[in-house]
């Protein structure tokens, strides 16, 4: 079939935004929040510190008191941690404190305990700075009660959980994670380990997106591998009601036995588009069954995991309520001389270094199969060619979306 009139990437990946909704809100322990989105802001339930406390181990004082040095002053009690002094600390007094404890009443300074000299109940004060506020930590010093610290739309981090701890919040709004169902197609896969016959291959599809969903966000429910015959697809694909996204692998292109559009037409899928000017992953569908979206990636190893960095990544993210959906890019340096690209916008994979100058260098594989599934695995980066792009020398500036080094990467 010709390639005319296929539908942009940005317009196929834009109609998909347009079409899935943002997920409710669930409420969770904070325990649970790593890795979850925001469904508000994170607002402070007290102040950090909530009074001031001390920075050092040493002597809660006046600084009055220490203008002139030497210094003798009264020991009246003492501030561990936890425990604060329940008194005023008044001329020619001190208490004896140590880092965390309230700064008691009456004093305005620490005097750290290696600028003193103890004798009994008395303490010298020998050296130091004597300004007020010296190693004294004010109330609200890292946060404010009723400070909003967290936006709604972030992914939090074990930082971020660390801090919504310190805001005493116990529970927490977020983004219900995408249910998404995962379907592979065709006779000629197996899973891996089980009986391979002389003419099929071992399916990596499936495993591979339930780990990219996982890693994004949403919760993968692998229906596992449909024939290519009407009642078994039928039956599997029933697996997928309740699920907010069925993401089948094959069968969405014209060939006899691509089945997805004629069998799922049958009990309601509305096909939206299913030709893309991409490489690879030209036969992309997206379309709905009942409450349920279909996104029905290329059956290609390559062409699959390709399709889902540009289009299931940011389909989860709007789901989940984040605002920058978008696949990052960033500008490279190409590694080496390419020809002209066609009508298709082009993704290829790319290994990444740095020149002697700390420039980013992407160089293409020699071989862009979309079968090859190690050249993905090992690539860092994908360079973006838009359609009809000139030959290009090596050096010339290209986009890239980097991949990085993280399982949770892209």
């Amino acid at each position: 079939m010709s390639d005319k009139g296929l539908l942009p990437v940005a317009d196929a990946r834009q109609r998909i935004l347009d079409a899935v909704p943002t997920m409710p809100a669930e409420q969770i322990s904070v325990a649970d929040g790593l890795g979850r989105t925001l469904a508000e802001d994170l607002v402070s339930r007290r102040s950090q510190p909530p009074m001031p406390v001390s920075a050092m181990d040493g002597y809660a004082v006046r600084a009055e008191d220490i203008t002139a040095l030497p210094a003798e002053l009264k020991i009246i009690g003492y501030a561990p941690a936890g425990h604060g002094f329940d008194g005023n600390v008044r001329k020619g007094e001190a208490v004896r404190i140590f880092t965390g404890a309230p700064v008691p009443e009456g004093a305005d300074t620490i005097v750290i305990q290696e600028n003193t000299d103890l004798q009994d109940e008395t303490v010298r004060v020998i050296d130091g700075e004597t300004t007020k506020g010296r190693f004294v930590r004010p109330a609200g010093l890292d946060f404010a009660k009723g400070e909003a610290l967290i936006p709604a739309g972030k992914t939090l981090s074990a930082r971020d959980v660390g801090l919504a701890a310190a805001m005493n919040l116990p529970w927490l709004k977020v983004r219900r994670k995408p249910r998404i169902s995962i379907l592979a197609t065709g006779d000629e896969i197996v899973m891996p380990g089980d009986p391979i016959g002389p003419d099929q291959i071992v399916s990596s599809n499936a495993l591979a997106l339930s780990a990219f969903i996982q890693a994004h966000g949403g919760v993968p429910i692998d229906l596992g591998i449909a024939p290519d015959e009407e009642v078994g697809l039928k039956a599997l694909a029933a697996g997928a009601k309740g699920s907010d996204i069925l993401v089948t692998t094959g069968g969405a292109s014209v060939g006899d036995h691509d089945l997805i559009q004629s069998v799922l037409g049958d009990i309601g899928l509305e096909v939206d588009f299913w030709r893309i000017a991409m490489r690879p992953g030209k036969p992309l569908m997206f379309g709905k069954i009942g409450d349920t979206f279909l996104i029905g990636l290329p059956g290609n190893p390559v062409s699959s995991l390709v399709c889902a960095i540009i289009f299931l990544a940011p389909t989860i993210r709007k789901m989940l309520g984040i605002d920058s959906v978008m696949p990052p890019t960033l500008p490279a340096q190409l590694g080496r001389d390419l020809t002209e690209n066609d009508e298709r916008e082009d993704y290829l994979r790319a290994t990444l270094e740095r020149d002697e100058n700390g420039d980013l260098v992407a160089t293409p594989f020699d071989k862009q199969d979309s079968s090859m599934f190690a050249n993905i695995a090992r690539a860092d980066a994908l360079i973006i060619r838009p359609p009809f792009g000139a030959a290009a020398k090596a050096g010339t500036t290209v986009e890239i979306v980097a991949l990085g080094g993280s399982v949770f990467s892209f």
